[in-house]
């Protein structure tokens, strides 16, 4: 059986864009589906939705916690460090806070409980969407400075946004939700994505040489960045899988979704459309 070998020079520029645009495509309606059913782009959690948080350390069993709490909106039961428990609920009112609070300390009189208020909720969606949305006008301004040039700035900018896009989709599809540690990812993949595209746009439009020497340099010195921080942060991943770590699970979790979105829209979406960009260009 012959063995895969990506070769970037040797593919058609609109055959290497046709696969990450239509991933996009897919990956856009489910985002706006989601956005549809719960006003943000990834189903909330606790920190953006509002909820309560319980932890309890106890020999109970998840089967036995389902049916003591039979009655509560009991969202997940995630199993923590030392054997305890974090129980998430959807959001209460003031009365039914205080009345549960009551019901849990007369199980469970060493749990700690956190609650996140709807409102509360609702501030912290606001200044997610503000961090993305600077991440990216700031991305944009600079990536045009750099480059003077309006389609490449143009495709890298879309790439990064084509990344966080299907990212955002699988985490719907993982049941991943949107948190502020997940929200951090997101805002880490941002600088992912446009250091790999500047990395690219810059080896092809700045320096010399031909084409195809150009790419070769670009596709190496980048997929062996990229899968270096693949490896360190798959070892995150399953240290968090071992350990029992929800927070470092989901973070991990999310970057290796947005590195491998990364890869494929780098080397096949942003350098299809620069290889059509020089080359019209040559022929004129």
């Amino acid at each position: 059986m012959k063995k895969f070998k990506y070769d970037i020079n040797k593919y058609n520029p609109k055959k290497m864009m046709a696969v990450p645009a239509s991933l996009f495509a897919v990956a856009a309606v489910i985002v706006i589906i989601t956005f549809i059913m719960t006003g943000l782009p990834v189903t909330p959690g606790i920190d953006f939705a509002g909820g309560t948080a319980v932890t309890i350390y106890t020999d109970d069993s998840k089967e036995e916690l389902e049916a003591y709490f039979e009655g509560y909106d009991l969202k997940s039961i995630d199993e923590g460090i030392s054997g305890g428990y974090y129980l998430k609920f959807g959001p209460m009112s003031n009365e039914e806070m205080m009345a549960f609070n009551d019901y849990i300390l007369e199980g469970y009189p060493d749990a700690g409980i956190d609650q996140i208020g709807a409102n509360f909720g609702a501030t912290l969606q606001a200044q997610a969407f503000l961090a993305l949305l600077l991440a990216f006008l700031g991305t944009a301004v600079v990536v045009f400075i750099a480059f003077r040039k309006i389609l490449p700035a143009l495709t890298v900018v879309f790439a990064g946004v084509a990344d966080i896009t299907i990212t955002a989709a699988c985490m719907n599809i993982f049941g991943i939700e949107l948190s502020l540690a997940t929200t951090a990812a997101l805002l880490m993949l941002i600088g992912y994505s446009v250091d790999s595209n500047i990395l690219l746009t810059t080896k092809v439009l700045k320096r010399q040489g031909n084409l195809e020497e150009k790419m070769e340099g670009a596709f190496h010195t980048g997929f062996i960045m990229t899968s270096t921080t693949f490896c360190a942060i798959l070892a995150m991943f399953i240290v968090s899988l071992i350990g029992n770590v929800p927070t470092l699970y989901t973070i991990s979790a999310v970057l290796l979704i947005g590195l491998i979105c990364d890869l494929i829209f780098t080397w096949g979406f942003n350098a299809g459309m620069l290889k059509l960009y020089i080359s019209k260009g040559v022929r004129r």
